[in-house]
C-alpha cells in the first residue's frame, strides 16, 4: 500500500472512530444484565468453558459478557475507545484492543469461535476484514457473521432506510452477494438463520410511543417471513480447507 493510500485509510478510520466515540456510544454505560436474545445465541452456538471467543467490533461487550458468563475465554476489538473502555470495566483481565477490523492484533489460528455481529456492513474494507477473521480463527474454528439483507421486505418497499451508522458507512447487500463475498474469502457457509432480537418487550415497548404498533407488527411479521425477507441473517461459517493432493489414496 502506498504512503498516500495508507494515510487516506488511516484518516477515514479516524473519522469513523470519532463518530462511534462522540455519537454512537455517547453516554453508553456497562449493562447490568445479560441480553436474553444473546443468551439464546450462546446456547445455539454451544458456548462452553475454556472455549476461546473473539468478537470483532465488540461494542460495549454485550455479546462477550454472555459468552464469558458461559465460561468462554473472551477477547474483543472495536474502533471506539469509549466502547472498549466499557468492555474492560465489565470484563477486567480480558484482552481488548482499540482499532479497525482490517488489521487485527491477534495471532493466527488462535480462536475456536470468531464473531462479527451486525458490523461487517459498516467496515471500510470488508474483504480485508474477512481475511483477518479467517486468519485468526483456528483451522477447525467457526465464524459467525450477522449482516443485513437487501431483500428485507420493508427495505424493498421503501419503509426502512437503514441505521444511524449510515453516517459513516452501511452496505446492505442481497444474501447472494454476502455469500459470494464469504466464499471468495475462503469460507463455507454451513448454516443460516433469522435474527429475531426484535421479538422482545424492550424493543417493541419504547419511545417514540406512536411507533409502537408498527414495531409490534414488524416483530410479528419477521417471525413468519421466510429467510429471504428478513432484515438481518446469521451465517455460520467454516474455513474452506483444500484437499491434500499429495495424500495417498
Amino acid at each position: 500500500m502506498s504512503i498516500e493510500k495508507q494515510a487516506s485509510t488511516t484518516g477515514e478510520h479516524d473519522r469513523v472512530a470519532s463518530f462511534y466515540d462522540d455519537v454512537y456510544y455517547k453516554g453508553a454505560e456497562a449493562s447490568a444484565s445479560l441480553s436474553r436474545h444473546l443468551k439464546k445465541l450462546s446456547t445455539r452456538l454451544g458456548i462452553s468453558p475454556g472455549q476461546s471467543v473473539l468478537d470483532i467490533a465488540c461494542g460495549a461487550g454485550d455479546w462477550l459478557a454472555v459468552a464469558a458468563a458461559s465460561g468462554a475465554d473472551v477477547s474483543g476489538i472495536d474502533i471506539s475507545e469509549r466502547a472498549v473502555s466499557i468492555c474492560r470495566q465489565r470484563m477486567p483481565g480480558r484482552e481488548f484492543h482499540t482499532g479497525p477490523a482490517e488489521v487485527l492484533p491477534f495471532p493466527g489460528d488462535s480462536y475456536d469461535l470468531v464473531t462479527c455481529l451486525g458490523s461487517l456492513e459498516h467496515f471500510l474494507d470488508q474483504p480485508g476484514a474477512l481475511a483477518e477473521m479467517v486468519r485468526v480463527m483456528k483451522p477447525t474454528g467457526k465464524l459467525v457473521i450477522l449482516v443485513p439483507n437487501a431483500g428485507f421486505l420493508t427495505y424493498r418497499l421503501g419503509l426502512y432506510r437503514g441505521t444511524q451508522q449510515q453516517a459513516v458507512r452501511e452496505t446492505i447487500r442481497p444474501l447472494s452477494e454476502w455469500q459470494q463475498m464469504f466464499s471468495t474469502s475462503g469460507l463455507i457457509v454451513t448454516e443460516r438463520w433469522k435474527d429475531l432480537h426484535i421479538l422482545s418487550r424492550q424493543w417493541i415497548f419504547r419511545a417514540p410511543w406512536p411507533m409502537m404498533p408498527l414495531r409490534l407488527l414488524q416483530a410479528l411479521a419477521l417471525a413468519v417471513w421466510p429467510l429471504q425477507w428478513q432484515y438481518q441473517v446469521y451465517h455460520l461459517c467454516e474455513r474452506h480447507v483444500l484437499p491434500d493432493v499429495g495424500a495417498s489414496t
